[in-house]
């Protein structure tokens, strides 16, 4: 109790005996995790690259396919400007369905031929290879993806552009991880970090996409910890990367005198807000229902995959067509094509009695409804892109439309509609995605605006706390102890105190075989054990590789090199060694990194001198036994 104290003493005696005991602790916190943090900003860097790629590419598909082809000029967000001059094509109405169409098309040949799991929301792919996967990605998976989606968007899907910039950040974290031959826990802990880099760098919200990375993994408040620092250097350095390019300024501008009218002015403004949470909610429930409804609907569709993006990019153009034709030519209501974020620019200028009729208010709500659709059936069908984005757009034209109708009613409590706009972006995909304190970042970063943030942590955890189990990334668990990636750190806690060494079989009970045994005697000496794997050990005793069983079978299928190939041709020589004084959690680690049923015990003294093995199922009943203690004798 009196330590404390006597280092205060201590440090106000002598003051200058804080920096070397401050460079000693800096050394001993980076120690361990230097490699691991070099790396994250290695990999926010490459993410950052990957979005000013796949920005670069979607724009210029959509310049050159719906702008000069179809007329379709929508209005962009302030704070991003056309990379590319506008044409000054009229709009043909039919393109907007033959154009979707052909670039659903192309995208699902390219997914589908090349790298089936680029399709849908890369996000969800992401997460399902940290839980499922060890955090491994395809090194081809990124690039498919980049490609499809800017194709897939540019040519008027309803999709989000962080889908594709997670996949690929999280995607080079997992090659990285690999080509490093890092353990499993720090290559998804790379994964998850180039995730959240992406997404920080497409958004211009670097904070966010930390927190995302860390948050989006559960459906509970549970957070990855561990992701957390490693994720914010990646997003730091994408985020840069990405601004050196295009500009730092905020993905939304809001002109100073309407930011002066957005901020939480009473108390009694909270009722108002309640029902923004309750009714993003509601949104949030019908938008993963029909998304996951539509997917199932495309799965059972009795055609080729190629073709099914096809589909359904052809029936989100028609219905873009059918609403602009219903709503008697307002071009607003085509945000439910591509990413659409210009109406979310225009709802955040609301203002005056004239612009907040009930008429507006319709209209927003018809592109919330229509966008719900328009992207589940786009990403629903196989094609490539993210539901971050799209959910941006529902939750603000939703937020929006509530806004000018309570607005309408009860001005005191919605002094300025545009509020609503604001909170309901984060509201609605805080419970859409289980992600409430990620979203109340994104949205002030995206905005440049954290004025209204004590109504948007209000609505994003009412609206958390009141949304039902289903999420739109179904590869979310529920919590860190129903995560398979997690599984062995509770066997870990288990079997700490346990070494390697309380399970040894000695090499004296093994059979074992030298560098020069043919295959014959390495499939008798493989019949006399019990596991896949025989140590060859060389003259001197020392361990110079393990023998799989499938490679003797198959070199024993092949007459001609049956003959020639020896124990030292078939071995792998990458196995770790165990020392006798190991934990047994590490050597867990060892035996999912390498896939063996056994892994060789070497004396730690001289280094490589064979002891003898530890088999795989020791662990498991060691685990066992001191669960449940040993069993009885009857």
């Amino acid at each position: 109790m009196d330590e404390p104290r006597n280092n205060q003493r201590s440090f106000a005696a002598n003051p200058l005996r804080w920096f070397p005991e401050f460079i000693t602790m800096g050394r001993r916190r980076l120690r361990s995790q230097a490699r691991l943090l070099g790396l994250s900003l290695v990999v926010g860097v490459v993410a950052g690259l990957g979005a000013v790629v796949f920005f670069w590419g979607m724009d210029l598909v959509f310049h050159e396919t719906l702008d000069a082809w179809a007329g379709y000029h929508p209005h962009r967000p302030g704070g991003e400007a056309s990379l590319w001059p506008e044409h000054d094509t009229p709009l043909r109405l039919w393109l907007l369905i033959v154009i979707p169409a052909l670039g659903g098309l192309a995208s699902g040949l390219l997914v589908y031929s090349i790298a089936p799991e680029a399709e849908g929301h890369g996000t969800d792919a992401a997460i399902a290879a940290y839980h499922f996967h060890h955090g491994v990605i395809r090194p081809r998976v990124p690039i498919v993806k980049i490609i499809a989606s800017a194709i897939t968007i540019g040519t008027g899907g309803s999709g989000g552009r962080e889908g594709p910039i997670a996949q690929s950040g999280a995607g080079f974290g997992s090659f990285v991880g690999g080509l490093l031959r890092l353990r499993p826990s720090e290559r998804r802990v790379l994964m998850a970090a180039g995730m959240g880099a992406g997404v920080a760098a497409i958004f211009r919200a670097p904070l966010a996409g930390a927190m995302f990375a860390a948050e989006v993994l559960y459906r509970s408040p549970d957070f990855e910890s561990e992701v957390i620092i490693p994720a914010g250097l990646a997003s730091v350095t994408a985020y840069c990367t990405f601004a050196s390019v295009f500009g730092s300024q905020p993905l939304f501008s809001v002109p100073s005198e309407t930011l002066g009218a957005l901020e939480f002015g009473s108390p009694i403004e909270l009722i108002a807000y309640s029902a923004l949470a309750l009714w993003s909610a509601v949104l949030a429930m019908l938008y993963t229902r029909i998304f996951y409804g539509t997917t199932a609907a495309f799965h059972h569709l009795k055609i080729v995959p190629h073709l099914k993006p096809m589909i359904g990019a052809a029936a989100t153009g028609a219905l873009g067509v059918g609403l602009y034709l219903g709503l008697r030519h307002d071009q607003r209501v085509l945000s439910v094509l591509s990413s659409g974020y210009g109406i979310l620019q225009d709802s955040i200028l609301l203002s005056g009695p004239a612009e907040n009729s009930l008429k507006l208010a319709a209209l927003l709500m018809v592109v919330a409804i229509g966008k719900i659709v328009t992207t589940s059936l786009t990403i629903g069908s196989g094609g490539s892109g993210g539901v971050f984005g799209p959910s941006m757009v529902i939750g603000g034209c939703g937020g929006g439309a509530l806004g000018i109708v309570l607005h309408h009613w009860a001005d005191h409590l919605v002094p300025h509609p545009a509020c609503f706009v604001f909170v309901g972006m984060a509201g609605f995909f805080a419970a859409a995605a289980k992600t409430p304190f990620s979203t109340l970042v994104f949205v002030g970063e995206m905005t440049g605006n954290y004025n209204l943030l004590l109504p948007t942590l209000w609505v994003c955890t009412i609206a958390f706390l009141v949304s039902d189990e289903q999420s739109i990334f179904s590869s979310q668990v529920e919590k860190r102890s129903n995560s398979p990636a997690h599984r062995g750190d509770y066997v870990r806690d288990v079997l700490a105190g346990l070494s390697v060494g309380q399970y040894l079989i000695p090499s004296d009970t093994l059979p074992v075989l030298r560098p020069g045994d043919d295959v014959t005697k390495a499939l008798t000496k493989l019949s006399e054990v019990s596991h896949p794997v025989l140590p060859v050990v060389d003259a001197d005793g020392s361990f110079v590789g393990m023998v799989n069983l499938d490679e003797v079978q198959g070199a024993a299928l092949m007459p001609n090199a049956r003959s020639l190939l020896v124990a030292a041709d078939l071995m792998r020589t990458d196995i770790a060694t165990l020392v006798p004084t190991d934990s047994l959690d590490h050597a867990l680690e060892q035996f999912v990194e390498h896939d063996l049923m056994a892994l060789p015990i070497v004396d730690g003294e001289t280094g490589r001198h064979f002891l003898g093995i530890v088999e795989r199922g020791q662990i498991g009943r060691a685990y066992l036994q001191n669960v449940h203690g040993p069993r009885n004798a009857s």
